[in-house]
């Protein structure tokens, strides 16, 4: 509870602020509000987000707020109350807890304050609460994963797939796009059908294993079901969140190398932040699934001033691409920035 007072209190000192630049000239004040701040994936977006702040000359101002590090669904329906409360111009957010951030979502609609999701949506019951989702096709990039792995373990095997949090729909919809292409069955909704036995392939005792994006959690994981199955044949996170921290998660793949290289274990991983590229290009990964995190935080931006200028809303979805990196693409591969 003082840690969810202390954000708390760190979002209504950023909020006023704003609101002081507000009045002091700026023309709109937009919140792009990220699952949790220090996170590089989310880094990019601010970096795109501010990028659209320098190039509006003084029309708009980005505010990046988010929960602590280790913050999630509960610090950041707080954090959006507060911009709700405090009226700022629209809302970008990319949902941590999908079914409770529709609830606090009801409020911004009834203040008429203009939302966007990105990076996460809500549920589709929710989804008339914001006016676009901005982001990746998450279901392609499971499918893309998926892909990777079965090019390196045709017939199939043992699988263990690593998720952020349960409620995420984000990495629901990547694990159903695993899932069903694995099983070359489609599934009627994420996270999919459990793999058992399905067109060769079964997910290990144990998993999906969920880091709720916290990056040490996440390499711990790895390296016990990794050593607790030593013939495992794919582990597959559906974000970077090991590779977040590379000298912990290179001390754990260094162990396999060799069964990375071999083939006889699949390596896959989701995003394509320059210390991911530098991950695979040293064989310690087979591959990575990248999204554009810049271009979510940018457009976002863009979106929302065109909203409040009454110019049309921006399709809904809004996709904004995949980049699909190997070991033989890897030089040339785009990174998840600018």
């Amino acid at each position: 509870m003082r840690k969810l007072l202390g954000v708390v209190a760190v979002s209504a000192m950023a909020i006023a602020a704003a609101a002081s630049s507000h009045a002091q000239g700026k023309k709109y004040v937009f919140a792009l509000v990220p699952k949790n701040m220090n996170n590089p994936f989310f880094d990019q977006a601010r970096d795109g987000c501010k990028k659209a702040e320098a190039e509006s000359k003084g029309a708009l101002e980005c505010m990046y707020i988010g929960p602590g590090e280790h913050g999630g669904g509960e610090e950041q329906v707080q954090v959006v109350d507060d911009l709700i409360a405090k009226k700022v111009d629209g809302i970008a957010v990319s949902a941590s807890n999908a079914a409770a951030m529709g609830k606090a979502l009801e409020g911004a609609k009834k203040a008429g304050i203009p939302v966007l999701t990105w990076d996460s949506d809500l549920l589709d019951k929710d989804k008339g609460l914001r006016i676009a989702y901005v982001g990746t096709h998450n279901y392609d990039i499971g499918v893309n994963l998926a892909k990777q792995v079965q090019a390196i373990k045709p017939k199939g095997g043992v699988i263990c797939i690593q998720s952020g949090g349960a409620a995420a729909a984000n990495h629901n919809e990547r694990m159903q796009g695993i899932r069903d292409t694995l099983a070359a069955k489609k599934s009627a909704a994420a996270p999919g059908e459990r793999l058992t036995g399905q067109n060769g392939w079964t997910e290990a005792d144990g998993c999906p294993l969920y880091t709720d994006d916290d990056f040490p959690r996440s390499v711990q994981q790895m390296e016990d079901i990794l050593g607790k199955y030593p013939t495992l044949d794919a582990f597959v996170p559906t974000g970077g969140f090991p590779q977040f921290i590379p000298q912990a998660y290179r001390k754990v793949a260094e162990k396999y190398k060799s069964r990375i290289q071999d083939g006889s274990l699949a390596l896959v991983v989701a995003d394509t932040l320059p210390v991911q590229m530098d991950l695979l290009k040293a064989g310690l990964s087979d591959g990575q699934v990248g999204q554009r995190p810049f271009e979510m935080g940018y457009k976002s931006m863009q979106f929302l001033k065109d909203i409040k200028d009454g110019k049309p809303a921006p399709a809904d979805p809004t996709y904004t691409g995949l980049d699909v990196c190997n070991a033989k693409n890897a030089s040339t591969c785009v990174g998840g920035g600018s």
